[in-house]
């Protein structure tokens, strides 16, 4: 997908053309192919082909930085544990304890699996975060909730429904309005606003920088006005894209940090 779509191209300030702003059309991508098995159709666009990527680059780096490892560790080897160390750190150990630490190959592959798809946003001739997609973030979502409800099931038994929908220690007469609030949180709440969160920080970051790339392009004109204006609408895209940068990597770690949170949750009661 081009920032600069085809109507754009030849339309800039005084050329008798309106803004041009970009709308939610662009994230939905023309197919490059469609595969029919059956009565089931399976689309290749550019999102799933920049998803496939991402999970061949993850997996390639850490199968090759610890192919061989070794007592000295070399540059690769040495970069794959610091990737690990943090995730494990800051966040397995952090928020489960001690017995996060059989979770943090789940977890480390959850988060830079999330925070390679969102720096498809800025990468030249992808330029297109995954993650503002929202099927990705709720096929992961999912995956960290079935994770969640066996872990809870298996751990706690039924007493992982019960305490949540009960909390112990509150008059009876509460559970009238705070019964079904605990219920909804624990079966809507909780994943929808995981998967929910991830897709519009893509998705709003995305469309604000392309809106500002746009108009770049549109007030470049041989005119004081527009040349200013163009060159402030660059430098704003370039301010912008450091900081969707900086939210591309926040959001990996705030979903990864949400997916401990619910699995230290379901591994030991809440109190």
């Amino acid at each position: 997908m081009s920032v600069v779509t085809v109507a754009t191209e030849s339309c800039h300030l005084n050329s008798g053309c309106g803004f041009p702003a970009p709308s939610a059309d662009i994230f939905f991508l023309q197919p490059y192919a469609t595969l029919h098995l059956g009565s089931m159709d399976f689309v290749i666009s550019k999102a799933v082909i920049l998803v496939t990527l991402v999970a061949i680059v993850v997996m390639a780096f850490f199968l090759s930085a610890f192919r061989s490892p070794k007592l000295v560790p070399g540059k690769l080897q040495s970069l794959g544990e610091q990737a690990y160390l943090f995730v494990r750190d800051q966040i397995a150990r952090e928020v489960i304890g001690k017995d996060g630490d059989r979770f943090v190959p789940f977890l480390t592959t959850l988060f830079f699996f999330v925070w390679m798809s969102n720096l498809m946003g800025v990468i030249p001739g992808a330029q297109y975060p995954v993650m503002s997609s929202l099927a990705f973030p709720v096929a992961l979502t999912l995956i960290v909730y079935v994770t969640y409800l066996v872990l809870g099931f298996k751990h706690q038994g039924v007493h992982f429904v019960l305490d949540a929908a009960f909390p112990p220690g509150v008059p009876k007469a509460m559970y009238v309005l705070l019964t079904p609030l605990e219920l909804l949180q624990l079966f809507v709440t909780r994943p929808v606003t995981q998967a929910i969160r991830l897709f519009a920080n893509m998705f709003a970051g995305h469309l604000l920088i392309t809106t500002f790339t746009v108009g770049a392009w549109y007030l470049l004109s041989p005119s004081l006005i527009g040349a200013l204006g163009s060159a402030t609408s660059f430098g704003v895209t370039v301010v912008l894209t450091g900081f969707e940068m900086f939210i591309q990597g926040l959001q990996a770690f705030i979903f990864t940090l949400l997916t401990a949170v619910y699995i230290g949750g379901s591994l030991h009661a809440e109190h």
